[in-house]
């Protein structure tokens, strides 16, 4: 079917959003996560124009746009959400042009919500060693999922690596001996990071008492691994910190608070910028300096509590 300005109308919604999730994966390198997040506010975006009677998406147009996210505003969606969104349809409509699928770009004046500039959730150092104290504690009783949990709690907090990055590594990416761990990072992008005694001490027990009881006949590569032997993914790590945090007493915390936490404690003993954006696979130095924030933050809380002039 040709439109009058003879570009060819949309294809059906599940070609469409197919096409626009290969894209982002073969040519942005964009992660699994976030294909599924953009893909799903396309299909969200082109379920709501059709209700509005524009089930083209030709007929596509700022109103549509900016009536949608209003909707979504009007839902209570929080800030970050419809930022995101706002990105997904601007990514989809930039594909779109290029590909031919519409002849001009309706997101081009499309305005969205910034995300709240609020600061990570970071553990007091102390805090931090009580928690994976306590998983060292808890893997006595020699159950291997309780091994995997000091293993992976400590790589976290020792690599600052996400928790995807460490789901997806395998045995091979691992080096007790040397101390390191491979992971692929944002757009499929590598690197090494280091970590220390108490981390090696937590992966060697892993991988010599634990994860053999587990691997039921050792096909799986990943280095962490499920009861069942499957490999481990990010919900059952989300719920081991979650578990623990309550078990050790500290505020309730994601795996990304210790990757937060990291990066954080890095700065406060001393490591530069470049150092820690390194470490953490950040692309934009700004993104790290943020975590300078929080440690000025902190200096600020303390000086308030402790100066008597504060």
């Amino acid at each position: 079917m040709q439109t009058a300005t003879g570009v060819t109308a949309a294809a059906p919604a599940v070609r469409l959003t197919a096409d626009f999730a290969l894209h982002l994966r073969a040519q942005r390198g964009l992660s699994d996560h976030t294909v599924r997040a953009y893909v799903g506010d396309v299909e969200h975006l082109l379920a709501y124009a059709a209700r509005h009677g524009r089930a083209d998406l030709v007929d596509i147009d700022l109103a549509v746009l900016r009536g949608w996210l209003a909707a979504m505003s009007a839902a209570q969606r929080s800030r970050a959400t419809l930022a995101r969104r706002g990105a997904a349809v601007r990514t989809f409509f930039d594909w779109a042009v290029r590909t031919g699928r519409v002849a001009t770009d309706p997101a081009l004046r499309l305005a969205s919500a910034r995300p709240t500039a609020a600061l990570p959730t970071v553990l007091a150092v102390e805090d931090a060693a009580r928690l994976l104290e306590v998983a060292r504690t808890r893997a006595d009783d020699a159950d291997p999922v309780h091994l995997r949990d000091w293993a992976a709690l400590e790589l976290l907090y020792a690599t600052g690596a996400r928790v995807g990055e460490l789901c997806r590594a395998d045995v091979t990416d691992v080096d007790v001996a040397e101390r390191t761990l491979h992971v692929v990072g944002k757009g499929d992008k590598e690197r090494v990071v280091p970590f220390g005694l108490p981390a090696a001490e937590a992966v060697e027990a892993w991988l010599t008492t634990g994860r053999p009881v587990l691997a039921q006949g050792g096909t799986e590569p990943a280095l962490l691994l499920g009861r069942r032997g499957g490999r481990v993914d990010q919900r059952q790590l989300r719920a081991v910190s979650h578990d623990l945090a309550a078990l050790a007493g500290v505020d309730d915390i994601a795996p990304h608070a210790l990757r937060h936490s990291a990066a954080t404690h890095l700065l406060q003993g001393g490591s530069d910028l470049r150092s820690v954006q390194e470490v953490l696979g950040h692309a934009s130095l700004a993104t790290t300096q943020r975590y300078t924030h929080v440690t000025a933050e902190r200096l600020r809380s303390s000086f308030e509590q402790a100066h008597p002039r504060a």
